[in-house]
C-alpha cells in the first residue's frame, strides 16, 4: 500500500477537466498524461495489481508507482495545492497581537514528497490556479498570497462541487486581494476614522463609564458599510442585525444613523419621556432607520435590542427576518439579509449558536443564509481563548452546515472589507450561511473600568504599544500616495466637531426619548395597561363562516389515499359540528380558520405540532403512499391568510427565540410556539426572562407570541406534569403578559381570537390540557363560539348560592377531577368556580363571586400542584383575600410530581378528598 499515492480528485477540477479532455480527444493531452489515462480505469473503486487490491473512496484517484517520475511530481504538486486549500488557513498572518499557534505538518514542499531542487521546475499543475505551466516557486508564491496572508479561508469540507469551484474562482481573482479605487479606499479610511474618533470622544467625555468599545475591532464599521452599499446591488431591501454590546454604540451611530445626541443623553443618565417605561442600558437598545445608499437605493436597517445573554438575540433576528420574508418578500426572500455579530467566547461557548446553525436550512426556519461576523477579541471577559473552547477556531460550529469560514486580520481594513463582500456574494449566490472570524483585540478590559493586566499581562503589554487600525491604514495610504499627511487630522477634526455639536444639543434636553424598534410595523397598535387588558374584546364569529371552515377541514381530497384512522378522524370534525359538541381540537381548528378568513396569517411551530404531541391536532395530513402533505386550513378561501405550521427541531431556546422574533416583526400574525410538554419550556428560560416578560418594560417592544404549554397531573412523572405555572406567574407584573388556564373549547377559541382582534399585543401563556383533549365533558356548543366571548372567570352554573358551604376556586384540568368527585359524593353544598385567566387576575370578578356565595362557611383554593408550585403563591401576591383561604394542594416537594404512578394517584386522590373533607389533611403524606 505504501507504494501508492492517493489524490482527492473531487477538489482538483484540473484533473477532472484533463481526464474529460482525454476522453473527448486523446491526442489533445500530453503523451505522458495520455499513457497514464490509457493504463488505468478511473471508474473503479479498486486499484492494484496481482494480489494487491485496495479499496478507496469514490472520487479519489490512485497513483501507482509505475507512473513516470515527472507525472508523479505533477500529482504531488496537485496534492500541495490541495494542502494549501485545506490547511493554508492554519499558517496565515491573521493575528495582529499574538504569534500564531504552531501546527504540524506544515506546508513545506518536503511534506508533499517534493524537494527544494523542484522549486524552479515547471509544472502543468499550475493550470489549476490559472497560472498555466509555472515553476513550483511561482505556484507556492501564488498559494501563499491567496491562502496565507491577511485572510485564511476554510471551505474544502463543502460537499457541493459547484460551491467549491465558485470559491476557488473567486479566490483566484486578484489573488484574494481587493482591487480598490482611491475613492473607495478613502471611504474605508473615513469609516475607520469615525469608529476610532467616536470611541476616543466617549472615552474623554464620559471617563470611566461602560461603553464596551470597539477599539481593536474598528474594521467592523467599514465592513458593515461596504456590505450594506454592495447589497443594494443585489436589490436587498432590508437588513436585520443582532449583536451584543461590544462596539454596539459605534455601530448604531456610524452605520445605523442613530444620532450621537441620543447616545449622549443616555450616557448622561437622564430620565425617559415615557412614564410607563423602565428602559435599559444604552448598549442594549435597538434601532430602526432607512438609509439611502450611494447608488440611490433605500435600505431599511434594523438592529434588534439585546440582553446581556450574548447569543440570545441571534434567534430573535432570524425570526424577524423570516417574518419579513413571509410577509413582503415571499417571491425573493433573499431581499432581507440577517447579520449576526458574535463574540469569540460567546459563539464557541453558547449552545444556542448550534441550535441556530441547525435551523439554517430547515423549511420552517431558513432565511436564505446569514452572515455571521465574529469580533474576535481572543479573550472572554478574563478567560483566555485556550480555556474558552476545545475547537481550533471559535467559528468551528459553522462547519455543522459546511459553511465557508473566513479568518481575517482586523488590522487589515481592506482585507476585512474584502471578506465581508465575499460573504455577501456567497450568501446571495448559494443562500447559505457564511462566517467571518475577524481577529483583533480588546483595547481595554471587558468594560472600560476593568483592569485586564491582572489576567493577561503579556497580551496587554503588546496591545498598549499597538497602533489602531485607522493609523495603520492611514500610513499605508500615505505611503502609496492616496492621501497627504494632513488628511487624517482634517477628517478627525471634522467628525469630532460634529460630535461636540451633538453633545451640546443633548445637554439642552432634559429627558431621553427612546424610539421604538420597527415602529413601521407597529403603527396601528396602541399600548395597553392592565385596565385595558381587562376590557372585553369582541371575538364572536358568524355561524355560516364557522360552518364553511368546518366543512373544509373535514374533507380530504377524494383522489388520494389516506390511512383509514386519519380519514375517520378528519371526517369526525364535521360530525362534531353537526352534533353541536365541539372538542378542544375543533376549537383550535375553528379559531385558526376564523383568523385566516379574517385575512390574518397563522404560524405554529414547536416539537411535533403538526400532529400534536397527543395526536389531537392533525393540521398536516400525510397521503399514505407518498407522504404528500395536505394542509386543509390553506383551502378555506381564495382570499384567506396563510397557515404555516412546522415541526421544529428538538430545540426550545432557539425556536422560542425565533418565534418571538417572528411575532415581533409580524404583529398581525397569530404566532404560536407549543411545547411538547409544558415542562420542557424551561429549556427556553432565558427567552422567557429577558424578552417575553420584560421586553415592553426595557425596550418598548410589544409582542403577541402565544405559548401553549401542555399541563396537568395524570401520573406521567416529574417532567410531564407541570408547565411550571409558578415561574410564569412570578414574572407577571402590571401589564406585561396574559396567563390563562382554560377549561372549555369555546374559551380557548375566544382566547386565541382575542390575541389577534385586540389593538395591542401582549405575550400569552396558555396552560393547555392533555387528558381533557378527549374528555367527554370538555365540549362546547357552536353557539358558544358564535355568540360568546372569552370568560376570565366561570361561575358554577349548577350551584345554588343559599346552599353553598364551601366555595372552591380552581383553575384548569383539576376542575374536572373535582367535578367528578362532587358528582360521586352527590354534594350540592360545594361550588366550583374556575379562574380561566390567572394574569391579569380578575380580582373584581372573584370578589363578586365571594359576595354571591356569602353564606359559604369557607373559601378554598384548590390546586393539583404542590403548595410551592402552581398558582397559590401568585394568589397570595395578587389577591389579599387569598390569605384567608383554606389551601388544598399537594404538600411542598422539590420535584413537580412523583415518578411512581401508584404514589401519584394516591397523592392526587388525597388532595381531592381534602377539598371535600378538611379533616383529611392530617392523614396526607
Amino acid at each position: 500500500m505504501d507504494k501508492y499515492s492517493f489524490l482527492n480528485a473531487a477538489h482538483t477540477a484540473y484533473f477532472a477537466d484533463l481526464y474529460d479532455q482525454y476522453l473527448k480527444n486523446p491526442d489533445s493531452v500530453e503523451p505522458s498524461w495520455r499513457a497514464f489515462f490509457q493504463g488505468y480505469d478511473f471508474g473503479s473503486e479498486r486499484y492494484g495489481s496481482d494480489n494487491e487490491v485496495y479499496e478507496i473512496e469514490p472520487g479519489q484517484v490512485c497513483i501507482p508507482p509505475e507512473v513516470p517520475e515527472q507525472l508523479q511530481n505533477e500529482f504531488k504538486v496537485l496534492k500541495l495545492i490541495d494542502g494549501y486549500r485545506s490547511r493554508g488557513h492554519l499558517f496565515t498572518k491573521t493575528n495582529p497581537v499574538r504569534a500564531r499557534r504552531k501546527y504540524a505538518p506544515t506546508l513545506e514542499v518536503e511534506n508533499f514528497g517534493l524537494s527544494q531542487d523542484d522549486l524552479q521546475t515547471n509544472f502543468s499543475a499550475g493550470e489549476v490556479l490559472g497560472l498555466g505551466s509555472a515553476t513550483l516557486q511561482d505556484i507556492i508564491d501564488h498559494l501563499e498570497t491567496i491562502y496565507c496572508e491577511s485572510i485564511g479561508i476554510e471551505y474544502m469540507y463543502i460537499r457541493q462541487p459547484e460551491e467549491i469551484q465558485w470559491i476557488q474562482k473567486k479566490l483566484n481573482i486578484n489573488n484574494n486581494h481587493p482591487q480598490l479605487s482611491a475613492d473607495q479606499r478613502k471611504v474605508i479610511l473615513k469609516k475607520l476614522n469615525e469608529a476610532v474618533s467616536f470611541e476616543n470622544f466617549l472615552h474623554t467625555k464620559y471617563v470611566g463609564q461602560k461603553r464596551f468599545s470597539l477599539e481593536g475591532g474598528e474594521a467592523l464599521i467599514p465592513a458593515l458599510d461596504a456590505l450594506i452599499e454592495s447589497a443594494s446591488g443585489y436589490d436587498v431591501k432590508e437588513f436585520v442585525m443582532g449583536m451584543a454590546h461590544r462596539g454596539r454604540l459605534s455601530t448604531l451611530t456610524n452605520i445605523f444613523g442613530k444620532s450621537a445626541k441620543d447616545i449622549f443623553s443616555e450616557f448622561d443618565g437622564k430620565d425617559y419621556e415615557q412614564e410607563v417605561f423602565d428602559g435599559d442600558v444604552k448598549y442594549h437598545l435597538g434601532w430602526t432607520s432607512d438609509r439611502v445608499t450611494d447608488s440611490g437605493k433605500k435600505i431599511n436597517l434594523n438592529i434588534a435590542p439585546n440582553p446581556s445573554h450574548l447569543e440570545t438575540v441571534g434567534a430573535v433576528v432570524e425570526g424577524i427576518v423570516r417574518a419579513k420574508q413571509d410577509d413582503k418578500y415571499s417571491d425573493n426572500p433573499s431581499q432581507v439579509l440577517p447579520i449576526i455579530v458574535h463574540g469569540d467566547a460567546a459563539i464557541a461557548g453558547q449552545g444556542l449558536v448550534y441550535e441556530l446553525v441547525q435551523m439554517a436550512q430547515l423549511e420552517g426556519y431558513k432565511t436564505n443564509g446569514t452572515i455571521h461576523i465574529v469580533v474576535n477579541n481572543q479573550i472572554g471577559f478574563t478567560t483566555n481563548y485556550l480555556d474558552a473552547r476545545s475547537s481550533t477556531y471559535c467559528t468551528d460550529v459553522g462547519k455543522v452546515t459546511l459553511s465557508p469560514v473566513l479568518h481575517v486580520n482586523a488590522d487589515d481594513a481592506e482585507a476585512v472589507v474584502h471578506a465581508a463582500l465575499f460573504a455577501l456574494h456567497f450568501r446571495m449566490k448559494f443562500k447559505r450561511d457564511v462566517f467571518i472570524d475577524m481577529l483583533g483585540y480588546r483595547k481595554y478590559g471587558h468594560n472600560e473600568g476593568d483592569e485586564p493586566k491582572f489576567t493577561q499581562p503579556l497580551l496587554y503589554k503588546a496591545i498598549a504599544k499597538h497602533k489602531n487600525p485607522r493609523d495603520i491604514y492611514a500610513e499605508r495610504l500615505l505611503k502609496e500616495g492616496v492621501i497627504d499627511k494632513d488628511y487624517v487630522s482634517k477628517i478627525e477634526k471634522e467628525y469630532k466637531d460634529r460630535l461636540e455639536e451633538k453633545l451640546e444639543d443633548s445637554r439642552k434636553v432634559k429627558k431621553t426619548e427612546i424610539t421604538p424598534f420597527m415602529q413601521n410595523e407597529w403603527n396601528n397598535f396602541t399600548t395597553a395597561q392592565e385596565d385595558k387588558m381587562m376590557q372585553p374584546v369582541d371575538t364572536a364569529y358568524p355561524k355560516a363562516s364557522l360552518k364553511k371552515i368546518a366543512q373544509t377541514i373535514s374533507n380530504l381530497p377524494d383522489d388520494k389515499k389516506f390511512i383509514r384512522k386519519i380519514q375517520r378522524l378528519v371526517e369526525s370534525r364535521q360530525t362534531m359540528f353537526d352534533e353541536d359538541r365541539l372538542d378542544w381540537a375543533m376549537a383550535e381548528h375553528l379559531a385558526y380558520g376564523s383568523i385566516l378568513l379574517d385575512g390574518n396569517d397563522v404560524r405554529i411551530s414547536g416539537q411535533d405540532v403538526e400532529r400534536g404531541t397527543f395526536s389531537h391536532r392533525h393540521a398536516v395530513v400525510k397521503v399514505e403512499d407518498s407522504e404528500e402533505e395536505i394542509v386543509l386550513h390553506n383551502k378555506i378561501s381564495d382570499n384567506q391568510g396563510k397557515f404555516y405550521i412546522y415541526n421544529s427541531l428538538l430545540s426550545e431556546y432557539g425556536v422560542v427565540g425565533f418565534d418571538y422574533g417572528y411575532a415581533m416583526a409580524s404583529p398581525n400574525t397569530l404566532t404560536i410556539w407549543e411545547a411538547q410538554f409544558g415542562d420542557f419550556s424551561n429549556g427556553a428560560q432565558i427567552m422567557l426572562d429577558q424578552y417575553i416578560s420584560a421586553a415592553e418594560d426595557k425596550w418598548k417592544l410589544q409582542n403577541g407570541l402565544v405559548m401553549l404549554l401542555p399541563h396537568g397531573y395524570e401520573g406521567q412523572g416529574a417532567e410531564h406534569s407541570s408547565g411550571r405555572m409558578e415561574r410564569y406567574l412570578q414574572l407577571c407584573a402590571k401589564d406585561n403578559m396574559f396567563v390563562a388556564d382554560c377549561t372549555t373549547p369555546a374559551n380557548m377559541f375566544h382566547l386565541l381570537r382575542r390575541q389577534v382582534k385586540a389593538d395591542y399585543r401582549k405575550p400569552l401563556i396558555v396552560f393547555t390540557p392533555k387528558s381533557l383533549l378527549r374528555h367527554p365533558k370538555v365540549v362546547s356548543t357552536v353557539d358558544e363560539f358564535v355568540n360568546g366571548s372569552f370568560q376570565m372567570l366561570i361561575d358554577d352554573a349548577t350551584a345554588k348560592a343559599d346552599k353553598i358551604k364551601s366555595l372552591v376556586f380552581v383553575t384548569g384540568k383539576f376542575y374536572y377531577d373535582l367535578l367528578e368527585e362532587r358528582e360521586n359524593l352527590e354534594r350540592d353544598d360545594v361550588a366550583l368556580v374556575r379562574i380561566e385567566q390567572l394574569f391579569p387576575l380578575p380580582a373584581d370578578g372573584m370578589r363578586a363571586i365571594i359576595e354571591k356565595y356569602k353564606n359559604a362557611e369557607e373559601i378554598v383554593w384548590a390546586q393539583e400542584e404542590p403548595r410551592n408550585m402552581g398558582a397559590y403563591g401568585h394568589m397570595l401576591m395578587h389577591f389579599d383575600e387569598a390569605k384567608q383561604f383554606r389551601v388544598v394542594s399537594r404538600r411542598p416537594y422539590g420535584a413537580p410530581a412523583a415518578g411512581s404512578s401508584v404514589r401519584s394517584k394516591k397523592r392526587h386522590k388525597e388532595v381531592i378528598d381534602y377539598v371535600f373533607d378538611k379533616t383529611k389533611d392530617n392523614k396526607r403524606k
